[in-house]
């Protein structure tokens, strides 16, 4: 399986519906135009982020924090209070507000992808929750805690008194002020948590996890050493036990790792069907053709399948604003020809260059780049017309074309095939200047046959004698950021 999702600003993409219907349009009665483009598009799984309950005490908290107000106005000048929702990572109920349509609509929302042909994707974020939920009054002790105030806690009241939680980190940066940080080396706390995310597996039909690699126990016991309990650790991993549980009551539930640190592995090892690849991204993002490359063809095939490639995310710059529309079909048909999950987001299909602080629920008006949106229309509509994602694939490494020649190292190749008889080639030289190189092509009785090659995405098309493409290989000299997707068919 290599799933092609898309994530979506709920609550930003509900309001622009909104204004366009003149009704307030809820999940319940979201326009089939919407399903049918997705559809159409090719996309296999929809991601709704920001779905879950944000308090009115995160809410305020983004409203008021000094340092977030310049970021609103930079990227929305003129915002107002009603713009600014709150976290959607700072959650204080695991139920869809009433201004979304509540959880009923959340389930007709679900029923029309699946009459689609799509499942849907929620978050999971184990690692936190917001202030605002009623655990931090009724089962304070779900939680890292002080007995006394330090930096990164504050006073909480419960029902067995004053508590002094910690605010939710990652490491390396500063606690998260929204949030509380719950504590998976007590016992309580994993079951807690495990029976949570039954309930949102209930709902849909996987979940993207939210700095998944927190939970590990050895990070976990890192992140918090200055805060030490009297008790050893449950034994285990937390996402072995809770990806199990949950896997038992629905077999096909898919599970989404958001990792760093190379940590993928291990989430991996834990049960999780894909981990986010940020490596993979870096080297796009900053133009590095060897590096991408490298990356493609050193780590194994297997492995390679099992991450999830994009360009974009809410967390990520506006790849738009990084990259020039020449140079995207490249980078684009980089992450959409590889085995593994597909990953693109709302806006990066029009070329929107604004990166919106996930806090606010309204986002700027940009206009459409139709040199952008023709890119990824023609991709879109044509890979699900080749094996790219259906077949059995093969990562093949380029080979120099003459000694000494280093453009080979530029080149992402793969081979995808659904039958004996024809097979699909994605080909992607990702730096700023011509390069070649041999492709050494794995396919059965290559040689018995001559070929027709056409360039799915172009005008381009060849012969080929078999026994050549046997023996050397299928040169290859292509432009700058060249992206070209050749179908071959042995000819009569």
């Amino acid at each position: 399986m290599h799933p092609l999702l898309y994530q979506i600003n709920t609550r930003c993409w509900l309001r622009e519906l909104s204004e366009t219907a003149g009704r307030d349009v809820n999940l319940d009665d979201v326009p089939d135009a919407e399903f049918a483009r997705w559809r159409r598009l090719g996309f296999t799984h929809i991601w709704l982020m920001g779905v879950w309950t944000t308090g009115p005490k995160c809410r305020e908290m983004a409203l008021r924090e000094p340092n977030l107000q310049p970021t609103y106005t930079q990227v929305l000048p003129g915002w107002r209070a009603e713009d600014v929702g709150g976290s959607p990572y700072a959650i204080g109920d695991y139920k869809v507000p009433r201004a979304l349509g509540g959880d009923i609509a959340l389930k007709k929302f679900r029923e029309q992808l699946h009459a689609h042909g799509l499942k849907l994707i929620l978050d999971f974020v184990p690692n936190h929750l917001g202030l605002d939920h009623d655990w931090l009054r009724e089962q304070p002790d779900l939680f890292v805690q002080s007995p006394v105030e330090v930096p990164g806690t504050f006073a909480q009241e419960t029902v067995t008194g004053v508590r002094w939680l910690a605010n939710g980190k990652d490491p390396f940066f500063l606690p998260w002020n929204d949030t509380v940080q719950l504590d998976y080396r007590r016992v309580s706390t994993r079951a807690a948590m495990r029976e949570l995310l039954v309930t949102v597996a209930d709902r849909c039909d996987g979940v993207r996890c939210d700095m998944a690699m927190l939970l590990l126990n050895d990070v976990f016991a890192k992140t918090w050493a200055n805060f030490p309990l009297s008790n050893d650790p449950p034994p285990g991993e937390f996402w072995a036990d809770a990806i199990s549980f949950v896997k038992k009551l629905h077999p096909e539930f898919l599970f989404l790792a958001e990792v760093y640190w190379d940590l993928e592995g291990r989430m991996l090892e834990q049960g999780f069907d894909f981990t986010y690849d940020k490596r993979l991204y870096d080297e796009l993002f900053w133009r590095n053709a060897s590096g991408v490359s490298g990356r493609v063809v050193g780590l194994a095939p297997d492995f390679l399948a099992r991450g999830a490639h994009f360009l974009e995310n809410h967390d990520e710059p506006r790849i738009a604003a990084q990259l020039s529309p020449a140079e995207q079909p490249a980078a684009a048909l980089t992450i959409l020809g590889l085995p593994g999950m597909r990953f693109l987001h709302e806006g990066q299909l029009t070329g929107a260059k604004v990166k919106l602080p996930v806090q606010l629920a309204r986002r700027p008006v940009e206009p459409a780049d139709a040199e952008v949106a023709g890119i990824y229309e023609t991709l879109l509509t044509t890979l699900p017309q080749s094996a790219v994602g259906s077949g059995e694939f093969k990562i093949l490494r380029p080979r120099e074309d003459w000694p000494g020649n280093p453009t080979a190292h530029n080149f992402v190749i793969v081979q995808w095939q659904k039958n004996a008889a024809e097979f699909d080639l994605v080909l992607v030289n990702l730096a700023p200047h011509r390069s070649q190189c041999y492709a050494p092509l794995e396919i059965a009785n290559l040689a018995d046959h001559n070929w027709s090659m056409h360039d799915r995405l172009g005008e381009e098309r060849y012969e080929r004698y078999g026994a050549d493409l046997a023996g050397q290989g299928l040169y290859l000299d292509l432009p700058a950021t060249g992206a070209q997707l050749f179908h071959f068919a042995p000819l009569a």
